[in-house]
């Protein structure tokens, strides 16, 4: 914009014909540079607004990859604590095994003798 204000009444001296169409002008420029910059504000608006979109259709997009990733997890957690289950079971009975291999060959040899 200039750096003049527009006065709405202008002075006596210079208020001729000329004068009055060269103010219209000054005006007339002011108005467009007003509705230049108003476009671009509207131009901006709407690009944030599309940028917003997009930011809150990944955000959605990102808390369904999460939901997902928990249900995963919570299936692995699962399947990690069967497998170790699984394996403390397998010790336990080979400990078992053992014992009953060491001991019954003792208990019968020892009432023989």
């Amino acid at each position: 914009m200039s750096d003049r204000l527009y006065d709405p009444h202008p002075s006596e001296q210079g208020y001729s014909q000329a004068g009055g169409n060269n103010q219209t002008a000054r005006v007339q420029d002011e108005i467009n540079e007003a509705v230049s910059q108003m476009q671009k504000n509207i131009q901006l608006t709407s690009q944030r607004g599309e940028r917003l979109d997009n930011l809150q259709d990944k955000t959605d997009a990102l808390a369904g990859q999460a939901s997902n990733f928990r249900r995963g997890a919570n299936r692995v957690r699962k399947q990690m604590w069967w497998k170790d289950m699984k394996m403390r079971m397998c010790i336990i009975v080979g400990i078992a095994v053992l014992l009953i291999v060491i001991i019954v060959p003792s208990v019968i040899y020892g009432k023989h003798h």
